[in-house]
């Protein structure tokens, strides 16, 4: 699963310059990107015309929800099933997003301890998460957009921690994940390997990060650098 991540400024603008998207909103950076917020996400335009930066609500409601929607939205996509589960099988054809990142956290249980742990590029290069998004109307005609993480199977460095993680595209997987005329799984699945673990780095972080309340730059101390109270609201684990 992944259930929280980070995004520096910089490399929201790495990315969208790698894009070629010019005029976007500003972004200040986030230390503690939390599902059921709105989040930037880089999709081709549903109207086409070329690629865009949305505000996403971190949390899928897939389009033919009931109008009560009474199921939770949906973080997490699992990659194995996106051809066969109805929730996500249209938007992997048709409606794909990138959502920009430097970073995203996990947790490993140590005892009855939440431990965060911090994964990204070794080199520290800003990435994308493979992400679908939908768009749902409400019985009052308002209408809204959601997105999903894609999850995948862990590589070497993430197993200990947890059993799944997110699926992390690279520069040269930009184009291919974004473009509007490849409908066909088969194109598509490739880019949804699991990330190299030769390739990532891995370190434990200051337990502020499970307050999902807490966005600040000392989310990223190493664990046991002023710890705070552990009476702090635990993080929250989506379970996928």
């Amino acid at each position: 699963m992944c259930c929280r991540y980070l995004l520096l400024q910089q490399h929201y603008r790495e990315v969208l310059a790698k894009l070629g998207i010019r005029g976007a909103a500003e972004f200040l950076s986030r230390y503690n990107i939390a599902p059921g917020t709105a989040i930037p996400a880089v999709r081709t335009k549903p109207k086409g015309g070329g690629r865009e930066v949305s505000a996403l609500h971190w949390g899928l409601v897939p389009s033919r929800s009931h109008p009560d929607r009474s199921s939770a939205p949906l973080a997490n996509a699992r990659a194995e099933s996106l051809v066969d589960k109805p929730s996500f099988r249209e938007a992997f054809r048709a409606r794909r997003c990138l959502l920009p990142a430097s970073g995203f956290y996990e947790w490993e249980n140590v005892g009855r301890t939440k431990k965060p742990w911090l994964f990204r590029w070794r080199d520290e290069q800003p990435f994308a998460l493979a992400g679908l998004w939908e768009s749902w109307r409400a019985p009052d005609g308002g209408v809204l957009e959601s997105c999903a993480v894609i999850t995948t199977q862990p590589n070497e460095i993430m197993r200990p921690i947890h059993h799944r993680m997110p699926v992390m595209l690279t520069p040269d997987q930009f184009d291919l994940w974004l473009d509007p005329l490849v409908l066909e799984p088969e194109l598509l699945s490739p880019l949804l390997r699991v990330a190299s673990a030769t390739a990532m780095s891995s370190v434990a972080v200051s337990q502020r990060v499970n307050n999902a309340r807490h966005d600040a730059p000392d989310c990223l101390a190493p664990a046991g650098e002023d710890e705070p109270d552990p009476g702090l609201e635990p993080q929250l684990s989506l379970g996928l």
